[in-house]
């Protein structure tokens, strides 16, 4: 019951609450150059999808961390949901700043995401609950590397923010290799894929 009261209350706490990020922004110092409204709009869109890939990792880290019955792995899975909450608020801050907003489907992210991981929990064990950890992070990570290729050469604020989350990510899937991680099937790992295309294509929008 407790883990059950926990996981409910950072689903709430990710999905409606305003997040403090326990390190420092990386975009702290950086002067916020100006950037003409196409840009400003870009730039948010961009940082929109970013948030709503952090609300999916806490999603999914916060299901596999109600699932298993290891205490060590829920351990190394709630210290994950902690750096991944510093990028819910480093984003959200950027957002602000763009004069732009979080994804209204934010809920519905979060659902899909949590349903995911606590099935793969269950159905796969801890292997391959953190082989969709490791086949996650590296997909964020290729969206991120793709994103600092589509942020304005200038906005160097969100771009210090995105460079910082993608070495986070990294070192997330390789202390979930780390950790025991089984390799997901192909066609899993496809699905995956185009689940994110989707959810990219829509919080870019929406």
């Amino acid at each position: 019951m407790q883990h059950i009261l926990t996981s409910t209350d950072r689903a709430l706490r990710t999905v409606f609450a305003h997040h403090h990020a326990n390190r420092p922004n990386p975009a702290n110092g950086i002067p916020d150059t100006p950037l003409n409204e196409a840009e400003k709009r870009e730039s948010a869109a961009l940082m929109r999808v970013n948030h709503v890939g952090e609300v999916c990792a806490q999603a999914l880290y916060t299901a596999q961390a109600l699932a298993t019955k290891d205490g060590v792995l829920r351990k190394h899975l709630q210290t994950a949901c902690d750096e991944e909450t510093d990028h819910l608020a480093w984003t959200e801050e950027r957002l602000k700043q763009l004069s732009g907003r979080t994804s209204l489907l934010n809920p519905l992210w979060y659902a899909g995401a949590f349903g995911i991981g606590f099935v793969a929990a269950k159905l796969g064990g801890d292997a391959m609950s953190l082989g969709f950890v490791v086949e996650t992070e590296k997909q964020v990570e290729a969206h991120l590397q793709s994103h600092m290729q589509g942020l304005p050469e200038n906005d160097l604020a969100s771009r210090a923010i995105v460079a910082q989350m993608k070495d986070d990510e990294m070192r997330h899937a390789k202390e979930a290799q780390a950790a025991g991680a089984a390799e997901l099937p192909a066609p899993i790992r496809g699905l995956m894929r185009v689940a994110a295309k989707v959810m990219t294509t829509v919080a870019h929008r929406i």
